[in-house]
């Protein structure tokens, strides 16, 4: 005679209780990751926009000004061809979009008597807004 082999095996409950904890768990980190994520867009969005300053005050040292409206941000990546002095690219990207792929807005003259503003919108797009939906400025 053969010894019966009991089979082994998780039961079904066994397996939904430990796909519940699993889903508890990776909901609980995610939500802390999702946290940190927004934080270091703001500060990467910050970080851009110190260099897009000190490439606007470059900009300014070699051609007399700061580039106006219609040229934009733009004339940091190409000359807009009426400038003999231009010796860029003064930025080493060709896309100036902020963290959450918006733009970045540049007004010329700036607010408060200032030469220009830098802004980006935060994560909603939108003017204003509180936390990482805020604006964020530079001047």
């Amino acid at each position: 005679m053969t010894p019966q082999r009991r089979e082994r095996g998780f039961t079904l409950m066994e397996l939904l209780a430990v796909i519940v904890i699993i889903g508890v768990l990776a909901a609980t980190i995610g939500s802390r990751f999702l946290g940190q994520t927004e934080k270091a867009k703001v500060g990467a969005a910050k970080t851009e926009m110190g260099q897009m300053v000190q490439a606007l005050d470059l900009f300014k040292l070699e051609n007399g000004r700061y580039p106006n409206a219609q040229e934009g941000l733009e004339a940091l990546i190409k000359n807009p061809g009426n400038l003999p002095n231009w010796s860029g690219p003064y930025l080493r990207k060709d896309n100036i979009k902020d963290p959450w792929n918006n733009d970045y807005k540049y007004t010329v003259p700036g607010p408060n008597n200032t030469p220009f503003e830098l802004k980006s919108l935060g994560a909603d797009g939108k003017e204003g807004g509180e936390g990482e939906n805020a604006d964020i400025v530079k001047n």
